[in-house]
């Protein structure tokens, strides 16, 4: 048998070799990470450098880049205009999956129409392999034709909405794509004059003028507070934050007043016209939320106000400078100033944001500009009939939850009902093996039915290393919680995975919630079943010993693969099955993906969970921390010289000493069973036949009636139980 076992594992390695050398090359992937000059990316004449015809076909010629946010005209024959192309960059700046834009090129008609969308640079792994490039070009032919200011969700459309179809296991992609294509049509039309807003009533504020310290601006919300950290940045961080700014509106009095002083803030508020509004700012840190480039004349690249939909940059003329602030409990700052919003769309009343653009540096040290925002909204008590209604619709990732409530709450069920079922694992086990009832087989396999086939095979929500890569390089690049709150399940299963490996270890998600895991142990079910139960056999000890660290080299190179190389990590990360059976499905790829998972489930007919025992680099990153857990199981003196527990381990987990590996184990709790069963454990055996025997005794010399003295009842013992009497 081991040397079959032996025979299916070279196989198994034969199939990797062929699936490495058969797997689509990294070259076919000619989008991701694409080299776009940067005259592409700034200069003066985008449709040199880019294929703006694909986008806006009815044009024959187009302009050099105008406005704030830049575009360019496209124009026919004639002359006439018929439409703009404008590049995503220019516009926003939102992260997608990877923590680094979809860089995209939309055009859009006169009239608002979306006429063509291109996408030609992304960084995301997921549409490395096996969701190929494709599906996201699919996905972006859905704005085709489409106003560029209508509502555009991902998912179910309703209430004015118009609904689009995600990309299937790219969710958070495509949430960030959505956001991408529909606020820079917007920015752009709205700026060009296709779309306009609604007026807003102006600000009315109340008479009221009280003085107050910092903190008590601060606690109210008259001050807001923007820091960045020099890790967000790729900054030294022995220097400190990158920046840590406060910002205020003045033009209320208590805040003038209390901010400023009377002199000052009256001198402010002549110099002021209508429809003017003055907003300070102070910061320290590393950098200079004026920008080192600044000249007289020119513009404050650096700091912006949005109230949507309207951005206001500023100029030499729309700053002050501001020498003192009047509160005594100010914190300590490096350079302060006031910023004039002059325009008549700006209202107080309303919230706005506070935008700070900074250069930001690569895992690879190239620079990328980014945004940081902190939005700000003046204390309703400052305000005549306070907060005025402001309806916003629901971030993407919001929809995705409610559309889904069903499905989470029992997802979420599943996740409660093991962790409090374990948490009780003593209990559980001691009445299992005192009844003779299966609390313990029945439960389990019943999550196994469900990890696979609910959590799998239906919401596709198997945790997997490319997470783990992705998150790693979102928090070098920029994080965003919102990003990865648009797949709820994998959300709330790596929390409930964090959480249980540092109090019980990997095995409670290994063991029993891993779809893939479940899958093989299901197989191992099915084969004991249909009669293969006496060719179900483990590898010896010392080869499992050896091969178990296989799975950890697995997962430091494709850490170590994915600091330099993005693409080339998730090419390699299809070691991964879990991809192609749940995520794309098997029937969705080539024959050596097919030959790879049936080579993984034919083994597990035979030998229990070999893949996760061997190769599962997912396991290995969680094995790790959860050496570390609080919780582990119980042993017993005697356990060092007792090897029955070792000798009906399916992982493999109990050394010769008998003690539990907890890297290794998966906590099925067959080694709980025996731990507390008096007709399984030796030493327990030993201890009932003892005590049996003891009981016997007594009863024989108690039937006969004698009159019992110490010495007499010794004499009638077997010998093993004198010393007890």
């Amino acid at each position: 048998m081991t040397t079959t076992l032996k025979t299916l594992f070279n196989s198994l390695a034969s199939c990797l070799m062929l699936l490495a050398m058969l797997a689509p090359p990294i070259a076919a992937a000619n989008i991701y990470d694409a080299e776009l000059s940067s005259e592409l990316l700034h200069g003066a004449d985008l449709c040199a450098h880019a294929a703006c015809r694909d986008v806006m076909p009815q044009a024959q010629r187009f302009s050099q880049r105008m406005g704030s946010p830049r575009y360019v005209q496209a124009l026919d024959t004639g002359g006439k205009l018929v439409g703009y192309v404008f590049l995503s960059t220019d516009v926003v700046d939102i992260p997608a999956y990877s923590g680094k834009p979809v860089i995209t090129l939309i055009g859009m008609d006169t009239a608002g129409i979306i006429t063509g969308v291109r996408v030609i640079k992304h960084s995301e792994p997921i549409l490395l392999a096996g969701i190929p490039e494709s599906a996201l070009l699919k996905f972006i032919g859905q704005y085709v034709g489409l106003r560029g200011d209508a509502r555009l969700e991902i998912g179910r459309g309703g209430d004015g909405s118009v609904g689009l179809d995600a990309i299937s296991g790219a969710t958070v992609t495509a949430i960030a794509e959505n956001q991408v294509i529909s606020r820079s049509a917007y920015e752009i039309g709205r700026q060009v004059g296709i779309f306009t807003a609604a007026a807003r009533p102006p600000a009315r504020f109340t008479p009221l003028d009280e003085r107050l310290n910092w903190g008590k601006l601060a606690d109210e919300g008259s001050v807001g507070r923007l820091t960045i950290t020099a890790r967000e940045v790729g900054a030294d961080s022995a220097r400190g934050d990158y920046i840590d700014l406060y910002f205020g509106y003045l033009n209320t009095p208590t805040l003038g007043n209390s901010l400023l002083g009377e002199d000052n803030y009256q001198r402010l508020m002549r110099d002021l016209k209508p429809d003017e509004h003055a907003i300070f700012v102070i910061a320290s840190g590393q950098t200079s939320f004026k920008g080192s480039g600044f000249v007289r004349g020119g513009i404050y690249d650096r700091i912006q106000v949005r109230q949507d939909p309207e951005t206001y940059t500023f100029r030499d003329t729309d700053y002050l400078n501001l020498y003192h602030l009047q509160p005594g409990d100010v914190p300590q700052y490096r350079e302060s100033g006031i910023f004039i919003v002059r325009s008549k769309h700006f209202n107080p009343a309303w919230p706005w944001t506070l935008t700070l653009l900074v250069n930001q540096l690569d895992a690879k040290g190239a620079k990328t500009f980014t945004h940081y925002d902190q939005t700000y909204w003046l204390p309703a008590r400052y305000l005549e009939g306070g907060h005025p209604k402001v309806v916003t619709a629901r971030p993407a990732w919001q929809n995705i939850w409610l559309d889904r409530i069903a499905q989470i709450g029992f997802f979420v069920a599943t996740l409660l009902f093991t962790a409090i079922w374990y948490a009780r694992r003593d209990r559980l086990v001691r009445a299992s093996t005192r009844k003779h009832k299966p609390l313990i087989s029945w439960p389990r396999l019943v999550l196994w039915i469900i990890s696979a086939g609910f959590i799998g095979f239906y919401l596709k929500a198997q945790p997997s290393i490319t997470q783990i890569m992705t998150w790693l390089h979102s928090l070098i690049h920029q994080w965003r919680w919102e990003l990865f709150l648009s797949d709820p399940f994998i959300f709330l299963f790596w929390w409930f995975i964090i959480i249980t490996v540092l109090i019980w270890g990997r095995g409670l998600f290994c063991g029993w919630l891993c779809p893939f895991g479940s899958l093989q142990h299901l197989m191992l079910k099915l084969g004991s079943a249909i009669g293969l139960k006496r060719w179900q056999k483990l590898l010896p000890k010392p080869l499992h010993d050896k091969l178990r660290w296989l799975k950890y080299v697995i997962f430091f190179g494709l850490i170590g693969v994915s600091l330099f190389s993005m693409e080339t990590a998730e090419h390699l990360a299809e070691i991964e099955p879990f991809k192609t059976t749940f995520l794309v499905g098997v029937w969705n790829r080539s024959w050596p993906f097919w030959l790879f998972i049936g080579a993984i489930l034919g083994l597990s007919l035979f030998s229990e969970r070999p893949y996760c025992k061997y190769l599962c680099p997912m396991g290995a990153g969680l094995a790790l921390p959860g050496k570390f857990r609080l919780f582990g199981l119980k042993r017993k003196a005697e356990c060092t010289s007792c090897h029955a527990c070792a000798a009906g381990c399916g992982s493999h987990a109990i050394d010769s000493q008998g003690k539990i590996d907890q890297m290794e184990c998966m906590l099925c709790l067959d080694c709980m069973v025996m731990y507390y069963d008096d007709h399984a454990c030796p030493p327990l055996v030993k201890e009932r036949k003892r005590r049996a025997a003891k009981g016997e005794a007594l009863t024989r010399i108690g039937a006969d009636g004698y009159f019992l003295t110490l010495d007499s009842l010794r004499s009638t013992l077997p010998s093993q139980g004198k010393e007890d009497a």
